[in-house]
C-alpha cells in the first residue's frame, strides 16, 4: 500500500507533492490573494501561510527544537510582500531537511508529542496534498488531485477517519458514490465536497 513508502520513495511523494502546491502558488492570480478556499476560516493569502508556517518548522523540529523552543517564532503573516517567494524558501529548506542523511529515522517532538520524523513526513505530505485541492478551488486552478498521491493519503487518513471527525479540525465527512476514486474518497473524509467546494 502507498501508505508504507518509506525512505526514497516517501521523500519522492513529499516532494513532489510540495512542488505540485508550490505550482499552484505561482499561479496564484494578483487578485485572487483575498479569495475564499473551502477552509471556511482562511482565504488564499492565509492557506498559503498557513503551509508556509508549516514548512519553516520543519529543519527546526528535525534538528530536535521542542514546540515549546520554536514558540511564537512563525506565527503571523510569514509571507510579507512577495507570498511566491517566502513559500518557496520555506518549502526549499523543509524538503532539504528531510532528505538530509538519517532525518527520517530522527524523532521529533509535535504539539501531540513525540512522533519519529518518517511519520511526520507522511502527515506534512497529506497536508500538502489536501491543501492543494483547497488552494486550486480558490484560485479556479486546476483541483485534479494526482491518483498516487490520493492514495497515499487516504491510506494514511482512513484508519483516523473517527479521530478526524472528532477533532473539529475538519468539517463532518462528506458522502461519496459507490465507487469513487481516492481523490473523491479523500475529499469526502477530510470534509471536502467537489460539488460545492466552497460551500
Amino acid at each position: 500500500m502507498a501508505a508504507h513508502l518509506d525512505g526514497p520513495a516517501l521523500l519522492a511523494l513529499h516532494a513532489r507533492a510540495l512542488e505540485h502546491f508550490g505550482d499552484l502558488v505561482r499561479a496564484v492570480p494578483d487578485g485572487a490573494w483575498q479569495a475564499p478556499t473551502p477552509c471556511t476560516d482562511w482565504t488564499v493569502r492565509q492557506l498559503v501561510g498557513h503551509l508556509t508556517s508549516e514548512q519553516l518548522w520543519v529543519p527546526d523540529l528535525l534538528a530536535g527544537a521542542t514546540v515549546a523552543e520554536i514558540g511564537d517564532r512563525f506565527d503571523g503573516d510569514v509571507l510579507g510582500d512577495d507570498p511566491v517567494a517566502a513559500w518557496t524558501a520555506a518549502a526549499d529548506a523543509a524538503r532539504a531537511a528531510f532528505a538530509a542523511p538519517g532525518a527520517l529515522e530522527r524523532t521529533v517532538h509535535l504539539s501531540y508529542g513525540a512522533r519519529r520524523a518518517d511519520g511526520y513526513a507522511r502527515e506534512m505530505t497529506v497536508d500538502a496534498v489536501v491543501h492543494a485541492w483547497d488552494l486550486a478551488q480558490g484560485t479556479g486552478a486546476d483541483p485534479t488531485v494526482d491518483p498516487a498521491a490520493a492514495e497515499f493519503a487516504l491510506a494514511e487518513l482512513a484508519p483516523q477517519a473517527d479521530a478526524l471527525a472528532a477533532s473539529g479540525l475538519f468539517a463532518d465527512p462528506v458522502p461519496v458514490p459507490a465507487g469513487a476514486d481516492a481523490a473523491t474518497r479523500l475529499l469526502g473524509l477530510v470534509g471536502r465536497d467537489p460539488a460545492h467546494p466552497l460551500g
